[in-house]
């Protein structure tokens, strides 16, 4: 089975197309700047397509080249909030895709460029099965005491608010491969896993099911990330407003200009390691921040699961920056955790183990792969339907 993998943001379109027989990638790409104009979002001359479905024209030629003859099977979309509706993948029809976009509101960043490339697909493609794959469903498992506020019950029950997490695609996946790792069921495995990029979450896994997670209500919640704050006092909010601020500066303050590029004025990690290293004390500190932030809560974590058996690093920070990880195991010493300086600076795709024999638990590395998920997941919800 072929199966084109897409992740739409507001103005991308990633792609990638997988064998799932072969389990190999035969094609993948990024289209940008869609509807951006030399004016900026929406004024002046338009310098990249027009819309997703112009954008697609581009993917569907690019595909030609590589598959001649050959033709797509299914189309799986990377869907960041599933809601308390959708816990596993589901086939995608119009009153899915209304009650995706009902959802637009939980995940406003996202669902709404999620909801322009099923629509896209669907008006190139009519006939193609489409399938949905939820950032929130591996969540789902939460229990109460992990996923509710201390708020009054009608904001959960009128409104929907509670924790939902995400990044599940990327957690479920690293914890299948981090059981295999250490050679025992995925049912048995207790462990802590970080998945660090611009955007960042860690989940506590227990018998293999996320118990909890840092991100929330939306993506915001949790670690110190590229842009995002992380966790802070509402009352921060509360203050800015009754000074003049409205939602939407909050909202672009919170998600767009807080995290490293807050602290350290750059939202990339390679830049910000590389200041510090040269002395730059702004970046020295949001370094500090962010790999103290992330200690506490897997600290807090290996209680959530009664004792981890694995801490894991994942995603483009988690997988790469060697000082970023060295930073955090420095934290960590009161859990036994070690980590290997030598083991921990090489760098290499395939999952390892980065920590000492003497260490309390093994740190790993393992890469995600969130599009072979989304294809596999998409190829047995073809097959299932």
């Amino acid at each position: 089975m072929l199966v084109l993998v897409i992740n739409s943001g507001s103005s991308s379109l990633k792609y990638q197309v997988r064998d799932i027989a072969e389990g190999s990638v035969l094609t993948e790409g990024l289209i940008e700047r869609i509807g951006v104009s030399n004016g900026g979002q929406g004024d002046g001359e338009v310098v990249g397509p027009a819309d997703h479905a112009e954008a697609l024209e581009q993917v569907g030629a690019a595909i030609h080249e590589v598959l001649g003859d050959r033709q797509l099977d299914a189309v799986g979309h990377r869907v960041v909030h599933g809601g308390e509706r959708f816990g596993e993948p589901v086939l995608i029809d119009n009153e899915i895709t209304r009650a995706i976009e009902r959802l637009n509101p939980l995940a406003p960043l996202h669902n709404p460029a999620n909801v322009l490339g099923i629509r896209a697909i669907t008006k190139k493609w009519p006939d193609m099965p489409q399938v949905a794959v939820f950032d929130t469903a591996f969540h789902r498992s939460l229990p109460e005491h992990a996923w509710r506020y201390a708020v009054p019950d009608e904001l959960y029950t009128n409104h929907g608010i509670r924790r939902y997490g995400f990044h599940g695609t990327s957690h479920e996946y690293v914890t299948n491969r981090a059981a295999a790792l250490l050679d025992i069921p995925v049912e048995e495995f207790d462990g802590v896993i970080a998945h660090l990029g611009n955007g960042a979450s860690v989940t506590a896994i227990r018998g293999g099911k996320s118990v909890d997670t840092s991100m929330g209500f939306t993506p915001l919640e949790g670690l110190v990330m590229g842009t995002r704050s992380g966790d802070l006092d509402p009352s921060i909010l509360v203050f800015l407003a009754r000074t003049g601020w409205n939602a939407e500066d909050l909202d672009s303050m919170l998600n767009r200009e807080s995290g490293l590029k807050g602290l350290a004025g750059n939202n990339d990690m390679r830049s910000v390691v590389e200041a510090a290293e040269s002395g730059d004390s702004r970046a020295a500190t949001a370094l500090a921040v962010t790999s103290y932030r992330l200690a506490k809560y897997i600290g807090g974590y290996h209680v959530a699961v009664g004792g981890a058996k694995a801490l894991v690093f994942t995603a483009g920070i988690g997988e790469n920056s060697h000082q970023f990880r060295a930073l955090v195991g420095e934290k960590l010493g009161a859990l036994g955790i070690e980590l290997d300086a030598g083991l921990n600076s090489e760098r290499s795709k395939e999952p390892r183990v980065i920590s000492t024999n003497a260490s309390a638990i093994p740190v790993l590395v393992v890469p995600t792969d969130e599009e072979r998920a989304i294809a596999e997941a998409t190829a047995a919800a073809v097959a299932a339907g």
